[in-house]
């Protein structure tokens, strides 16, 4: 008999990856060339030529017993010392090697942080629409997952619903942007009025409330735009982020940790952390590609592919009659759906073998989900099909 608490995570289980496993089968039966499946962020553009680069020279270079063995289990040194100069570089940062800590992914190292800090009960508030596990990561170590309503039609935080829901028991706040689904960047003066409501709210309860920044987009940013960079607005920042999308490599599992000096009890927390990543069972993060990614800090996924997707789905759809949040990161669409239940419309859509994911996935019932990491030529061919969706459920 499994665990009471795992009957609930199997029943809520990823409509996300259902659909993935759908859009297979699907595939086996009417030819993949025929389905036209957005249901999953997984990157369409191959990483970058540095990478396989990388793993050549490091295999052939380098003593294989490290490369394949035990190290620290924050990570090699020299590969935090690498992150945290690309970082100083890029963002203006003061960072050392002991400011970083090498996960197994965003996800290893959201899990990580909230090992660390959470006792029973304590709450963590994040702001839909947002990624589905995130409540999955805060009840693993019995916390509460509590969410501010979204805010449409331009998706910033809802700041003033934010402010009422801090109380003494928040420890954590989830952002993450450029925003999974929306394709949102929360703005400099979103960031700013954050920063000033949490340290208005530490001082108020006596508590320490740490700003975790979800960032695995942060490299998919459009027209030029800047994604603020959090711990210089905010000092109880710790920054989780992923080469899954900025390097094409999501099945690598590998990320990291920042936890700056400035935060709260820093040398406790990152020991903390630290020992997480242990006794989580991760032990540490892939050795080869801890390497790999530190050879490749100035590497970048090919951004104008996705843009390219993005400019095409956005003005076919809106030209359609479809209500769509113009996505400034990311690689997702997110629409309003015809339909008051986004569910059914989700089902209308597989029959004209379209999957995409509906917004009550992410706390936000009314919208779908469109992930257009995808061939351009499958956005191309599926536009008519929408089209047919339209003039059934918009212009009928």
């Amino acid at each position: 008999m499994i665990a009471d608490k795992m009957k609930g995570f199997v029943k809520n289980s990823s409509a996300i990856r259902a659909m993935f496993e759908e859009g297979k089968k699907m595939a086996s039966v009417y030819g993949a060339e025929n389905v036209y499946d957005f249901s999953l962020g997984n990157p369409n553009v191959a990483p970058p030529e540095k990478v396989k680069e990388a793993i050549e020279a490091i295999l052939k270079e380098e003593n294989p017993l490290e490369v394949h063995g035990y190290m620290n289990n924050s990570g090699y040194e020299g590969v935090r010392s690498q992150i945290a100069e690309s970082l100083n570089e890029r963002f203006g940062t003061a960072f050392g090697a002991e400011n970083i800590l090498m996960t197994v992914g965003a996800a290893g190292g959201l899990n990580v942080i909230l090992k660390s800090i959470l006792n029973p009960q304590d709450e963590v508030i994040t702001f839909a629409p947002y990624f589905g596990e995130y409540r999955s990561y805060v009840e693993n170590y019995d916390g509460i997952l509590r969410s501010v309503p979204p805010h449409a039609p331009d998706f910033q935080p809802d700041l003033a619903a934010f402010e009422e829901m801090i109380n003494g028991r928040t420890k954590a706040v989830i952002i993450n942007t450029p925003n999974n689904p929306t394709g949102v960047i929360y703005s400099e003066e979103t960031i700013t009025r954050m920063a000033d409501i949490l340290n208005n709210k530490q001082k108020e309860f006596g508590t320490d409330i740490y700003l975790i920044a979800d960032e695995p987009y942060r490299e998919l940013a459009y027209d030029g735009l800047n994604v603020p960079y959090l711990t210089k607005y905010y000092d109880n920042t710790v920054v989780g982020y992923s080469y899954s999308k900025s390097l094409s490599l999501p099945g690598e599992r590998i990320g990291y940790l920042v936890i700056p000096d400035e935060a709260a009890d820093s040398e406790e927390l990152r020991a903390a952390a630290n020992v997480a990543n242990r006794i989580l069972g991760f032990v540490n993060a892939p050795s080869l590609f801890q390497k790999v990614v530190a050879r490749c800090t100035s590497a970048s996924t090919d951004i104008e592919y996705y843009d390219r997707n993005r400019k095409l789905l956005y003005s076919g759809l809106s030209e359609m009659g479809y209500e769509c949040v113009k996505p400034e990161g990311a690689f997702y669409l997110f629409v309003k759906s015809p339909l008051e239940d986004e569910k059914a419309f989700c089902e209308a859509a597989k029959k004209y073998h379209i999957l995409i994911v509906p917004g009550s996935s992410f706390a936000c019932p009314g919208y779908v989900r469109i992930a257009y990491c995808v061939a351009y030529e499958t956005i191309e061919k599926a536009l008519p099909y929408f089209r047919k969706l339209a003039e059934e459920y918009i212009n009928n």
